[in-house]
């Protein structure tokens, strides 16, 4: 017999043996292999070689062989990754609610769910031309500085106001990835963060990824409540607020003057930073805009974070941290270890689209789409379904908040009903730091085709509600 005969024997009658084994069973000795299988040193040896190269032993020298804790699984058996439970220990990394704003409905699904523009609302022409051009550029493939091209910072420096420079900029990728980069970079792993109660639940589920626990202030039909703030901070002793004053996301409540005020001189008072969230500056439906808190802070106590992505495209994730004094080299910092710095391509398409006629053509138009839609949708909601109460017709952004009769529970029960008549809606629920004090519903304008389709939507909505309902 050849000896690649006798080896691939050897490998095969080790690997039926092996399999009647537990996992860090050991092996008997290479002379006892020897001895019981009638083969050579070198046979042994090599058989040995090609089990633990399959994985399915291990060699301690000096100790023996043993079998391996993991082995490889057989052709069509299930992967067993119990064992990572324990290596990963726990973590507060919850992306279910993350999941539950980017999964694509069914396709004969009419989305009221949606915190993207539909595709017709978008400036894709403009977006094709600028990335075309920005292609073509010879640097366009060089790397960038860390915090950005400098012409783009300018842009979102200008965006800003009042005494903002381009060096107080840092771009990021999309507002999520500076979400993300602020709470880790501001505040401790397991220190308090206050948050508005409801708030952006994607807020909510990367604070809690960076370790952070979000404490709710309530807010009413004029946002966060500067004397609930107050009590919060006094309590908590948190050092960040994370807030959206302008259309905020749900309810499309806009901070007042005289609260912004009162806002900053709370956070000043007891020195915590303010995180801004201005994601829907560019998605206003054509008043007149309040200045960012930032606009007013003449001591670092704010840091902004706006992006290009809502008022453009879910794919253009271009988005700004602005800041000023250590926080902003802490930033950067983080930056610099998380990824170096962002692709240059994007960066000098986002130039491109920034500068031309057409970008301001753009939000024009889409401050009248928005508008419109946004008017629709809350006068079909009053004929269709007069039950539900609408917290308030928003001045900009994309969605209507709504309370529901009856329990928490029934947002919900009237989600899965509403799925099942061909629409999709975002329960209230994930937008609360604690327990919701009541039903709502978050539903979107600007994800449909047309004001025709968003009728539509609101009439399978209301067919949902009151099967659920009977």
């Amino acid at each position: 017999m050849s000896e690649s005969s006798t080896l691939a024997i050897l490998v095969s009658t080790l690997r039926a043996e092996i399999a009647r084994l537990a996992p860090g069973d050991r092996l008997p000795s290479n002379r006892d292999l020897v001895r019981g299988h009638s083969v050579s040193p070198v046979t042994v040896a090599r058989a040995v070689a090609a089990l633990a190269a399959e994985g399915i032993v291990v060699t301690r020298p000096g100790s023996g062989t043993f079998v391996a804790s993991h082995r490889p699984r057989t052709p069509h058996a299930a992967a067993d990754t119990s064992w990572q439970t324990v290596a990963l220990g726990d973590r507060s990394i919850d992306a279910r609610t993350v999941t539950d704003l980017l999964s694509p409905p069914p396709a004969s699904t009419i989305t009221l769910a949606g915190g993207y523009l539909q595709r017709s609302l978008q400036p894709t022409k403009a977006l094709g031309a600028a990335l075309s051009r920005a292609a073509r550029r010879p640097d366009a493939w060089d790397r960038t500085p860390t915090a950005g091209l400098e012409a783009l910072r300018s842009q979102f420096a200008r965006l800003a106001g009042s005494d903002i420079d381009a060096d107080d900029v840092l771009i990021t990728s999309g507002g999520q990835d500076a979400l993300s980069m602020a709470f880790r970079s501001i505040a401790a792993p397991g220190s308090p963060i206050l948050v508005e109660s409801p708030t952006y639940q994607g807020a909510l589920a990367a604070a809690r990824a960076a370790g952070l626990r979000p404490v709710p202030v309530p807010i009413d039909a004029d946002g966060i409540r500067p004397d609930l703030l107050a009590d919060a901070f006094a309590t908590t002793g948190a050092r960040l607020l994370y807030c959206q004053p302008t259309f905020h996301n749900p309810t499309g409540a806009v901070l007042p003057a005289e609260r912004r005020r009162q806002v900053l001189d709370i956070a000043r008072a007891v020195g915590a930073f303010i995180l801004e969230d201005d994601f829907a500056r560019l998605l206003g439906h054509g008043g007149p805009l309040p200045r960012p808190l930032l606009a007013d802070d003449d001591d670092g106590t704010v840091v902004y974070l706006t992006s290009l992505t809502k008022p453009a495209s879910p794919s253009l994730r271009i988005g700004a941290l602005i800041a000023r004094g250590p926080v902003a080299h802490r930033l950067r910092a983080t930056r610099l270890v998380d990824d170096f710095f962002l692709a240059r391509p994007l960066q000098e398409a986002a130039v491109e689209l920034l500068s031309t006629p057409s970008w301001d053509r753009h939000l024009r138009g889409l401050a009248t789409a928005l508008r419109d839609r946004c008017a629709a949708l809350a006068a079909a909601l009053a004929t269709e379904i007069p039950e539900w109460t609408v917290a308030g017709v928003p001045r900009g952004g994309l969605h209507l908040w709504v309370r529901l009769p009856g329990p928490v529970e029934s947002a919900t029960t009237i989600a899965d009903a509403a799925r099942a008549q061909g629409v999709a809606v975002s329960v209230g629920n994930g937008y609360f730091a604690a327990e919701p004090p009541g039903a709502y519903l978050r539903l979107g304008f600007a994800a449909t085709a047309d004001l025709t389709q968003l009728s539509e939507g609101v009439h399978r909505l209301s067919k949902a509600f009151h099967r659920a309902d009977s």
